[in-house]
């Protein structure tokens, strides 16, 4: 066994762009924490859960933001990709707290960038 190790440079992001979300997963988690009506976990597993959707929120918002690059500028979708990163990067910037709220609102903004990712990756609407 080698003690050897690569690092591996990619600074546009190009390896992480050719592997897809592993998306049903936290669709299924994002469904179940925005269903918690009066939920009684201890503030370390709301951190966990927490934790879990902003990095899956981090990966979902690079996609948006890939696909709203390669758009042609007079596209309206890429204006409204942009509203709705401006407000995921506000919201991700926040610290996390240990609370069913803050897992809560990471799940709506899984929830709202995976329905901008869909908007996206849809045909264009054709010119009336």
């Amino acid at each position: 066994m080698s003690d050897t190790h690569v690092v591996l440079y990619d600074p546009l992001g190009l390896i992480e762009a050719e592997l897809p979300l592993d998306r049903v997963p936290y669709e299924a988690l994002v469904t179940a924490v925005l269903a918690w009506k009066d939920p009684d976990l201890q503030p370390r597993d709301y951190e966990q859960i927490a934790l879990q959707l902003t990095g899956h929120a981090r990966a979902v918002a690079s996609d948006v933001r890939r696909y709203a690059a390669a758009l042609p500028k007079n596209d309206g979708r890429g204006a409204l990709a942009e509203v709705v990163l401006r407000e995921a990067d506000s919201r991700l910037s926040a610290p996390l707290e240990r609370t069913a709220r803050c897992a809560q609102n990471r799940a709506r903004l899984v929830r709202a960038l995976y329905t901008r990712l869909d908007r996206l990756t849809e045909p264009a609407p054709a010119a009336t």
